[in-house]
């Protein structure tokens, strides 16, 4: 089941709410909501989105995860359990990320700065490496670990998991969301090579 388009142009501006616990030690960072996003009220919904395929396929979770109609509770309460946590730079829903204006990105990333400094992850990893330059001002920034930390925690990017964007696949952002969860201290439900990931 999807949304119709009016369904979706009404998700037009909504938020998402943070995905977020107290014990939060990896926190991945969405550039903003997508329309579909927000009237799913589920971060990374789409279907073509490759996000929560990839954290099965890194061994993050131990079944795979459909949020395309919301995300159901139980996962939720085990992401946080995990110490696992979802936000985004702009919590504005659009059709497409580059309806965001590089001031809107830049306050977004202050704002952003006191949640981690707040929530105290141990590895952030920011998903769109276009607006994380934009938003942080690192105009060379380049896929994977950064030099600098932000609030303390380690700073990863990768490529946007959109279905849209060519330049990520699965495999490559799995393998990605792995390294972090290593750094973070979060154990891998499932070793990233195993068969018959999906």
């Amino acid at each position: 089941m999807g949304f119709t388009r009016e369904q979706l142009e009404a998700a037009r501006g909504a938020a998402v709410p943070d995905l977020v616990g107290p014990n939060v030690r990896l926190l991945f960072v969405g550039v903003n909501p997508g329309l579909w996003t927000a009237a799913a009220q589920a971060h990374f919904a789409h279907p073509g989105n490759r996000f929560w395929k990839a954290l099965y396929r890194a061994g993050l979770v131990d079944h795979p995860i459909d949020a395309s109609t919301g995300l159901d509770p139980a996962d939720a309460a085990d992401l946080i359990r995990r110490g696992i946590g979802i936000t985004n730079i702009v919590n504005r829903a659009t059709a497409r990320a580059d309806e965001l204006t590089v001031d809107e990105l830049r306050r977004g990333a202050a704002e952003l700065v006191g949640k981690i400094e707040r929530w105290r992850p141990k590895v952030v990893v920011f998903l769109g490496l276009g607006a994380y330059r934009d938003g942080f001002g690192k105009k060379q920034a380049v896929r994977g670990r950064q030099p600098e930390t932000i609030g303390g925690a380690a700073v990863y990017v990768l490529g946007n998991p959109s279905g849209l964007n060519a330049h990520e696949t699965i495999d490559t952002l799995a393998s990605g969301f792995a390294e972090a969860a290593r750094e973070a201290g979060i154990p891998l439900a499932r070793s990233s090579d195993d068969e018959g990931a999906t």
